[in-house]
């Protein structure tokens, strides 16, 4: 007697269906909290290492305060509303270096990028002053504004004009000269030589230089306010210092650290929406 595979009888056919638009859907949720996970390892074996470290005693606790001291200070500091004060003062003088240094590095790049007579003059002796760090202009800078709020909004703006005049300029001089021709060939004012030929094939790069300005910006601010400032998440960190309470000197470390990675993820975020406009206009 012949056996028929489809005999209901014998092998009984599965009516459960694999969900597979739910398995597909899956994949991205756990690729993405595998990364997260693996983001997340370091941070944790450093956790564990500095809980150990304090349980063994290996430092004393004036100098390696504990990670529950630690967030105790930041509870405490939050809900003083201290923190929040000195973190919106902190980015007042950030916001008003940004604006500066940028208008001012916009300004240069272009024209070093659009005008070969000001390339001429204006970038090598550029070229020079970009070489001096932060740190060497602000004896200078003291000199000519004192230690108040215009010594930090300087030396914040100094060093945002720089990463963005030159990726200005290299956005600008790596567009190829047929576009600039075609334009011409059209009729295109300066202004809109700029805005439809200039600004979207440059955009990469501009937005490149404004993330590195927005960091240069929030370390520099940093730096000024340890050296002379009493306001702020850097003077917060000098004031733990000199009570001897170095758990205020960790929060400080830790919402420079935090509020420097939101600013990096803001911008990668405003660049993505950037860069499907720029497709799509092209």
């Amino acid at each position: 007697m012949s056996v028929v595979s489809t005999d209901p009888l014998i092998f009984r056919q599965s009516t459960v269906e694999v969900p597979w638009p739910a398995v597909r859907w899956l994949w991205p949720v756990a690729g993405h909290l595998s990364r997260v996970g693996a983001a997340l390892l370091l941070p944790a074996a450093l956790l564990a290492l500095w809980q150990l470290a304090v349980a063994q005693r290996w430092l004393p606790e004036q100098i390696l305060p504990a990670p529950a001291l630690v967030w105790q200070s930041l509870v405490e500091l939050w809900q003083s509303g201290e923190l929040q004060s000195h973190l919106q003062i902190s980015a007042t003088r950030v916001g008003w270096g940004l604006l500066a240094g940028t208008a001012s590095g916009l300004l240069l790049g272009f024209g070093m990028g659009l005008s070969r007579t000001v390339h001429a003059y204006v970038f090598p002796s550029f070229d020079v002053a970009s070489q001096f760090p932060v740190l060497g202009w602000i004896p200078i800078l003291i000199i000519f504004a004192g230690i108040d709020e215009a010594l930090k909004i300087a030396a914040i703006s100094i060093a945002v004009v720089v990463p963005v005049a030159v990726n200005a300029q290299k956005g600008i001089a790596n567009i190829p000269r047929a576009w600039f021709e075609v334009a011409r060939v059209y009729g295109f004012t300066r202004l809109q030589i700029v805005r439809r030929v200039v600004l979207p094939a440059a955009a990469p790069s501009l937005f490149n230089g404004v993330r590195q300005a927005v960091m240069q910006a929030w370390l520099t601010l940093v730096f000024v306010e340890l050296l002379a400032s009493s306001e702020g998440i850097g003077y917060l960190m000098v004031w733990g210092r000199q009570l001897a309470q170095l758990d205020l000197v960790v929060v400080g470390m830790l919402v420079i650290g935090v509020v420097g990675v939101a600013l990096d993820v803001a911008l990668r975020s405003l660049e993505s929406r950037l860069q499907r406009w720029r497709i799509s206009a092209f």
